[in-house]
């Protein structure tokens, strides 16, 4: 596979992403940063990074997405929906040479199941800001790719953790809390996987496919945290029940969703087999890539 990505919200998954692509020598990747200090960066390493700042369209737009085969979208939405959508829908709609577009969502749509299942036939039912605005985004741009007839794929994520972005930094930064909300789970992706799935959807494009990405075993927040205090060891910091935690309103909308997330289509629709099925193996991951030296130090790309 070869081809031309184009990234909207250049971040921590299309950075991995990129990454994967530009090692196999046949891809040219480009992208949008709000951080000039990032876009200097990123075009260090190969990518045409361009400042994208959600409030003024990017400049010149037809002539860099005129190559363009596919496009990722991660640009985060406000009350009026996803900005790329808002500012560049007319330019998306006609290109050419598009086979594949793909808009990073999240499993908040699904809302609040109190500890039940979903799966990508779920009615969406957000129940926090986040999860709405998720929601309103993915239907900006189904209406598109209806009206244009457009390879859209949705890809909503349970929880993303990696190197430099996990339970394991957390506990080094002192700023690991073990929450005790009795009956509460998360569900969580590794970004090693998320990169596969995507990949996996560029080769076989299903368009108007949706797909949950998570792993095999959503767990309490505090089980995870006493995991990654162990390959550490320290002792887990204490549990706090969560009538008395005092939360952030940023936290408590996270608790405030209680669901287990189903994964089962992106095994059988695209062939996955998911290389951490668990946050054990995920988190053992994520400490051999420092002992290793496998992950590449990218402080600046952490947007």
């Amino acid at each position: 596979m070869s081809g031309s990505l184009f990234c909207f919200g250049y971040g921590y998954t299309c950075d991995h992403l990129g990454h994967d692509l530009l090692m196999r020598g046949t891809w040219r990747i480009s992208g949008t940063t709000r951080d000039k200090q990032k876009r200097d960066v990123l075009r260090q390493q190969g990518i045409k990074a361009h400042i994208f700042d959600y409030a003024t369209p990017l400049s010149d737009t037809p002539e860099f997405l005129k190559d363009v085969t596919h496009i990722l979208i991660s640009t985060p939405p406000d009350d009026l929906g996803d900005p790329a959508f808002l500012m560049h829908a007319d330019d998306i709609a006609e290109m050419q040479n598009l086979k594949w577009i793909g808009y990073l969502s999240t499993t908040g749509v699904y809302g609040d199941r109190q500890g039940g299942w979903v799966n990508e036939t779920s009615a969406p039912r957000p129940t926090s800001k986040r999860g709405s605005r998720r929601l309103k985004a993915e239907q900006q741009w189904q209406t598109l790719a209806a009206a244009y007839d457009l390879p859209l794929h949705i890809f909503r994520l349970s929880g993303i953790y990696g190197p430099e972005r996990s339970a394991i930094d957390s506990v080094r930064a002192g700023v690991a809390r073990r929450i005790d909300k009795p009956g509460h789970a998360f569900s969580r992706i590794h970004i090693d996987d998320i990169v596969q799935v995507l990949i996996a959807s560029m080769e076989n494009p299903k368009p108007g496919s949706i797909y949950n990405l998570c792993d095999d075993e959503a767990a309490p927040s505090h089980e995870v945290i006493a995991y990654a205090c162990k390959l550490l060891g320290r002792t887990p910091p204490p549990l706090i029940p969560y009538e008395e935690a005092d939360l952030a309103p940023i936290a408590c909308s996270f608790y405030a969703d209680n669901k287990r997330v189903e994964n089962t289509k992106i095994k059988e629709d695209l062939g996955i087999s998911l290389k951490y099925p668990n946050h054990r193996l995920g988190l053992d991951a994520c400490l051999s890539a420092e002992d290793t030296n496998i992950f590449r130090q990218k402080s600046c790309l952490q947007g």
